[in-house]
């Protein structure tokens, strides 16, 4: 046995896995659930929050039942010729799509309580935690996705009817957005797939990669570019279901905008209070790298998405260095990286609300100000809810928990007022001096820093080694252009 395993270590380091004597692992995030059958092709941000000017209204016919699916245009075996369609009067401030400072007080348990609707008891049965009630189902996705829970239980009302009254007779249980995909059977997936689709037109607005909005029967909405992202990504949600039922939502005396008013009263004051989301001139706090002085680890993914499987690459990866590769054991720690207090610790994810980086401490809520999000901490020496860190303090070892991965591995991202920021935007994801800078794909690009350079790789390699300085010089923040 001990020559064989000196015979793989040397074969090991013949393949060039080798750096300056550790071995990285192969460690990458996957998409937390399965993709649902409609892939949008928009990934990814930047930062600007215009907004939605008024413009003429869609014609509707009457009697169409809301929310009816259909594949998505782009799925269409032959996909009719496009015309040009009117734009709707229809605008939704992007503090009412994201999990922003709007909602940090909204109690979804409370609210339905307080109804008579079918979710009120309405209860599935989750792997994770058994029998779970359907509040607990909706904050767990609005927390996760970071999509305000208001606004997903206005999609649920307008298709079920369940939020306010009793399940229409022609929904079915298990699919009450009415996605009809087997991958997305129940109210948890059926709300990722809304949350992932909502951020994939959220981010991708912002990263000016949405033109136009196409409806299943041809029609293209011409996006004016005065528009704000959370109007557009409502808009492209919408397009998901056949047209009529499309054109009857965004019509703003009596689709979506007039449902979400009849439930949660006047979102537009609520909305001058706390936008913009990204004012201007945001900086970022200065961070440290996410591990501990004198511990070898490799960056193994660039820019990719935070959660399910379409929106902002806001995320990074750092794994542990080892000989070996997979979800192995280790006695790596992942640290903070400012000084904060931990607002969320549950099912491998951990979120560090920080301190404002004029000197007030944290406000206790992962929607205002800046908050780190770790993902695949394993449960075992995790930080609890409420513990006070100061920068470089443990929070918990690296591991595969928390959602699909390839390797022992963190995965860290950034959010501010509750909208994800772009690891390689306009305010770059910057750690202990090393600015973050995209690929030409999701999941690579490179750290860069005083002619230096790390480049992301799955399989660590000398390419990718990086280690915390054993001193950290104060570090100017990190602004908007």
């Amino acid at each position: 046995m001990a020559i064989f395993n000196k015979a793989l270590i040397y074969l090991r380091l013949t393949m060039g896995f080798l750096g300056s004597g550790l071995l990285m692992t192969l460690s990458a995030c996957q998409g937390q659930v399965i993709a649902a059958q409609d892939q949008s092709l928009i990934q990814s941000s930047a930062s600007h929050t215009p907004t939605m000017p008024a413009s003429p209204q869609l014609s509707v016919e009457k009697n169409i039942p809301l929310l009816r699916p259909t594949l998505t245009a782009t799925a269409l075996p032959s996909r009719p010729t496009p015309t040009q369609t009117k734009s709707p009067a229809f605008a939704l401030p992007d503090s009412e799509v994201v999990f922003s400072p709007s909602a940090m007080d909204f109690d979804v348990q409370a609210y339905l309580e307080r109804t008579s609707g079918f979710l009120k008891d309405h209860r599935e049965y989750l792997k994770s935690t058994a029998w779970t009630s359907a509040a607990d189902i909706i904050q767990r996705v609005a927390l996760e996705n970071s999509i305000n829970p208001r606004l997903l239980l206005t999609l649920l009302e307008m298709h079920c009817g369940c939020v306010s009254g009793d399940l229409r007779q022609d929904v079915q249980m298990d699919y009450l957005l009415g996605n009809p995909d087997f991958r997305r059977q129940g109210l948890f997936r059926q709300l990722s797939w809304a949350a992932s689709r909502l951020s994939a037109a959220y981010y991708g607005w912002k990263a000016k990669q949405i033109s136009e909005i196409v409806l299943q029967d041809g029609s293209v909405i011409a996006l004016d570019s005065n528009w704000n992202a959370g109007s557009v990504a409502i808009m492209y949600f919408f397009a998901f279901y056949d047209a009529q039922t499309a054109r009857r939502a965004m019509n703003h005396q009596e689709g979506f905008l007039a449902t979400h008013r009849r439930l949660f009263g006047d979102f537009e004051r609520r909305a001058a209070a706390v936008e913009p989301l990204l004012p201007q001139g945001l900086r970022q706090p200065p961070l440290i790298l996410p591990f501990e002085v004198g511990r070898m680890w490799a960056f193994t993914s660039g820019p990719h998405v935070v959660w399910e499987t379409e929106g902002a690459l806001a995320a990074l990866d750092f794994a542990p260095a080892t000989y070996d590769h997979g979800c192995v054991p280790t006695d790596a720690w992942v640290t903070a990286v400012a000084d904060g207090v931990v607002v969320r610790s549950e099912f491998g994810a951990v979120v560090l609300d920080l301190d404002d980086p004029g000197g007030m401490p944290a406000d206790g809520f992962e929607q205002s100000g800046w908050a780190v999000l770790y993902l695949h901490i394993a449960e075992k020496g995790r930080v609890a809810v409420g513990e006070r860190l100061r920068v470089g303090e443990r929070i918990g070892q690296p591991s595969c928990e928390g959602g699909r991965a390839t390797g022992t591995h963190v995965h860290i991202a950034r959010k501010y007022n509750g909208e994800w920021i772009p690891a390689a935007g306009e305010i770059p994801f910057e750690l202990d001096g090393w600015i973050t800078q995209a690929g030409e794909k999701p999941y690579e690009g490179s750290l860069v820093k005083d002619g230096q350079e790390v480049i992301a790789r799955p399989y660590g390699s000398y390419v990718t080694k990086i280690a915390r300085p054993t001193a950290t010089p104060p570090l100017p923040p990190t602004s908007l252009p």
